[in-house]
């Protein structure tokens, strides 16, 4: 029996239910990038949604372990680490042929906010941080007849922005001091970058099968620009003259390239089943220097640096499965679980995460669809401290743990296709 007709809407929230799950991924992993849109069977199609996430990392048992800018363990021990964010998504494809479609997208791939706050025994390490991506992407694929189905070949390109910030307690001002300065830094800096992407599909349309493979390159911030803003901290504090002002800083990252497999097919009539494993190269994330640019002609390194954002990230993993059902000629559902390899090594709170999410998909007309999607996730505990790379030791300056803490997340778009 043909499954084609009968799923198309149960694979439409294959979208819905995994986009929720992956939102809170390891690293600062938003969702990645989402081509889906790509094999829709309209000739035009355009769809926009939002994610809203939900984390509640706690930190406990926190200890200053750096007593030359202050003992801090007067202050709390715990704190509250996460902040909700949102993740919007916008694309538009067009069929320019039978065989050749082409997308465009918006959308935040990459991001993270903690803000743990100025009163507890880490703000030495930090206060808060705030990374966000705006990424634009065009992407076309070319099909054609093989076997019982279609082959696809996938390409495309993508324009990355990236903005940064972190603020931490450089020294604990006391007594008349403190009435002056409040001992707190902070780091602005953005940059951007190009990406380009490539990978293969085979479709089985009367089935509902597809598998794809898409890799993703990184993208290159050569050109990390910003300042670093020390006017709250006391000018003998901070060696080389940096303390009591505002220094223009210079650096450069990458944004980690991603494999990810994907593949989905109809088991009985009106169910479907679909599965992906990504792999995304966090461990390019280590530390990444910031130097001051009236020393540009100079590399920048951890020799040169006026400050530091560390990462320490091991490589993520992905793995989600799930089942899409179609109810009736309006209404399709789909369950998934997702496992998320946690990026963190003994530094950070980046820990596994399982997460169960689901979707429902409501077609309004045969050109309008709505889906609604959910998830429920796990973080698994761990803790932090000090940890040694190529003979430099970070995390000496705070230790903590954390527990076993929730996540959430809330999915809405909305298609239209003709």
């Amino acid at each position: 029996m043909a499954f084609s007709l009968a799923l198309r809407g149960a694979a439409a929230l294959v979208i819905g239910s995994s986009f929720a799950s992956a939102a809170f991924a390891g690293g600062l992993d938003r969702g990645g990038y989402d081509i889906d849109l790509l094999f829709d069977k309209g000739r035009y199609a355009f769809e926009s949604g939002v994610t809203y996430v939900m984390p509640d990392r706690k930190v406990k048992n926190a200890r200053d372990t750096y007593p030359n800018d202050g003992n801090l363990n007067n202050r709390s021990h715990s704190a509250d680490a996460s902040s909700n964010y949102a993740v919007p998504y916008i694309a538009f494809k067009v069929g320019i042929t039978d065989d050749l479609d082409c997308m465009a997208d918006y959308s935040q791939p990459f991001g993270g906010h903690l803000n743990e706050g100025l009163n507890w025994a880490g703000a030495n390490n930090e206060i808060e941080t705030k990374v966000r991506t705006n990424n634009y992407s065009a992407t076309c694929s070319y099909k054609f007849d093989m076997g019982p189905g279609q082959f696809r070949v996938i390409g495309g390109g993508f324009y990355q922005e990236v903005s940064g910030y972190k603020s931490r307690l450089v020294y604990d001002t006391v007594g008349p001091v403190a009435a002056i300065y409040n001992g707190v830094g902070s780091l602005d800096v953005d940059g951007h970058g190009w990406g380009w992407r490539a990978g293969l599909a085979y479709e089985i349309p009367e089935y509902a099968f597809r598998t794809s493979l898409v890799y993703n390159s990184r993208v290159k911030y050569d050109n990390l620009k910003g300042t670093v803003d020390l006017t709250e901290v006391p000018p003998p504090v901070v060696p080389g003259g940096f303390g009591g002002k505002v220094t223009s800083v210079f650096g450069s990252a990458d944004a980690p390239d991603s494999l990810e497999w994907k593949v989905q097919t109809g088991i009985a009539p009106d169910w479907l089943a679909f599965g992906s494993v990504k792999w995304t190269n966090w461990s390019i994330l280590q530390s990444i220097s910031l130097c001051p640019t009236a020393n540009s002609s100079i590399a920048c390194n951890k020799r040169t640096q006026l400050t530091s954002l560390d990462l320490l990230y091991q490589d993520g993993w992905t793995i989600t499965g799930g089942i899409g059902h179609k109810f009736n000629d309006k209404w399709s559902g789909a369950v998934s679980l997702t496992w998320d390899r946690g990026t963190s090594e003994g530094y950070g709170m980046n820990s596994d995460t399982w997460t169960l999410g689901a979707g429902l998909a409501y077609k309004a007309t045969d050109h309008v669809q709505f889906n609604f999607g959910g998830a429920l996730g796990l973080m698994t505990s761990g803790k932090s401290g000090p940890v040694t790379r190529g003979g430099v030791v970070y995390g000496n300056d705070v230790s903590y743990s954390f527990g076993n803490d929730l996540v959430a997340a809330l999915q809405t778009s909305m298609k239209v296709s003709f």
